[in-house]
């Protein structure tokens, strides 16, 4: 019995030591990540908090690693991609004027020092509110294509008219237009385990499953790295971008019980369309390693140009590298505000630098407005969303909360000038963890269509007042209190 007590001494010791060990040496790392305090400290209670769990938690989820080959093949192709995307849109440049510089040059300079994607003039854009017809004029163009079809989508969700979808997707490829479809592993998880894949197979539709997980996979690249990108491109005269997945609300998600989602497309034509041809094909290429450029410049000088001149630059972004630049591009446009801010989102999770910016803007006499859902799909973030409430209705900002369903638009509108559109969350994941895409739009119609819808939003939304605000209860304010604390991990 001694001896064994020995033993078994021996062994708690021992690991005592290796986990002091490997806390020691994993909150070295953490500390030399030279990230936020705020995420730092978060991933710190974290390990400390959690015996070896924590560890494991910060190895799998704690770093941006997209692997190996997936980097290299990026930092590849970036110079050779910008470069040709610029000879491309270089006819269609939005002009610029050094003497009369507008509230959106900045901006458009920022995000071309950032990314290297210009600003095109000569686009027209529709904006698309209702699902059906969504679906619809998007199976329209799919059957009227005659060259190529790529989409690439977060979700698609099996059932209703996103079946029709799929439909009119293998039918064109019956007819020989290459088409190649793009799903992120997560989100389209039970697509993949549907009928689809296999009759997209046999009708000769080429269907990656991006950023695939797994056990095996975790030693290769982390495993919550999400494709949250939502784009078609058809030819080169049709493309779309917005917060919609190729789902059909009517049948997505009805047991969540917060309603059906509530979604926009763009509907894009012009310059733009070879851009976004050109993204499609950069992470084809970057998943994949195959290349689809073949000839981008005669593929610009099929692309229509339009009367209605909207000017749209493209921002991508990702977890290429451990930067913020989509995060910076949102503080900038929420700092160059001088009258108004409307922001729609569905997951409302700003860090230090975008909550001081929101609060300044008000401060300065801005009308901030910020629209979410009433009631979220989850139920972690919705409590660290409301975490923030309190502070930002001290500071004058305005918080509606939607009625009719769950708001998943996202959007920014500024000074009813410009727009920031697509696919980005007000949220750490958006900014540093998904692959994302925007738009920045301005001296386009589009911009009133947008204000209109937004004013529909407040219309359906409850006004969030402060001294109400302050009446609820204990349990709550403790909820909030605990998700907002790790909110730098949400």
């Amino acid at each position: 019995m001694d001896k064994w007590d020995s033993f078994t001494n021996f062994i708690t010791l021992l690991l005592v030591f290796l986990h002091a060990v490997i806390i020691i040496l994993v909150s070295f790392r953490v500390i030399t990540k030279r990230r936020s305090a705020s995420i730092s400290l978060a991933w710190l209670s974290v390990i400390y908090t959690l015996p070896f769990a924590g560890v494991v938690i910060y190895l799998i989820f704690g770093e941006l690693y997209l692997g190996k080959k997936r980097v290299q093949r990026a930092e590849a192709m970036f110079d050779p991609f910008t470069q040709q995307i610029n000879q491309c849109a270089a006819p269609y440049l939005v002009p610029y004027d050094e003497n009369n510089r507008s509230l959106v040059t900045p901006l458009r300079e920022l995000i071309h020092g950032r990314f290297k994607m210009p600003g095109v003039t000569g686009n027209q854009l529709m904006l698309l509110t209702r699902p059906h017809g969504i679906l619809e004029q998007i199976i329209a163009d799919i059957n009227a294509a005659s060259q190529v079809v790529y989409l690439e989508f977060y979700i698609w969700a099996v059932g209703g008219k996103a079946d029709e979808v799929a439909v009119a997707l293998i039918n064109t490829a019956k007819r020989g237009v290459d088409c190649r479809v793009m799903l992120d592993s997560v989100g389209s998880s039970a697509f993949f385990k549907s009928h689809w894949p296999l009759q997209f197979k046999r009708a000769g539709i080429h269907l990656i499953e991006v950023l695939p997980v797994g056990p095996m996979r975790i030693f290769f690249h982390r495993q919550d790295l999400r494709m949250h990108r939502k784009l078609i491109a058809i030819d080169s005269h049709v493309g779309y971008t917005g917060s919609m997945n190729l789902v059909d609300p009517h049948v997505f998600k009805q047991d969540a019980g917060v309603g059906e989602w509530v979604d926009i497309m763009i509907r894009m034509q012009g310059p733009i369309i070879p851009i976004t041809a050109s993204l499609l094909e950069f992470d084809w290429e970057m998943e994949t390693g195959e290349s689809l450029v073949k000839n981008m410049l005669v593929k610009c000088k099929e692309s229509p140009v339009f009367d209605e001149k909207s000017h749209v630059q493209m921002i991508p972004s990702g977890p290429y590298v451990d930067d913020d630049n989509i995060h910076q591009v949102l503080v900038s446009a929420i700092y160059s505000a001088q009258k108004s801010l409307i922001l729609t989102t569905p997951y409302f999770v700003p860090d230090e630098a975008l909550q001081a910016a929101l609060k300044t803007a008000s401060a300065r006499g801005v009308k901030v407005q910020i629209i979410l859902p009433a009631k979220n799909d989850s139920r972690m973030v919705d409590y660290a969303c409301k975490g923030f409430f309190e502070e930002l209705l001290a500071c004058g900002v305005e918080i509606y909360q939607y009625q009719n369903g769950l708001l998943h638009t996202k959007s920014i509108l500024v000074d009813n000038e410009l727009c920031l559109v697509g696919t980005v969350n007000l949220d750490k994941r958006s900014f540093w963890l998904n692959f994302e895409v925007t738009l920045l739009i301005d001296q386009s119609p589009f911009i009133a269509e947008l204000y209109q819808l937004q004013l529909s939003y407040i219309a359906h939304s409850h006004k969030v007042c402060l001294t109400q605000w302050q009446q609820r209860g204990r349990v709550q304010r403790f909820l909030e209190s605990v998700f907002y604390l790790f909110n730098p991990l949400l």
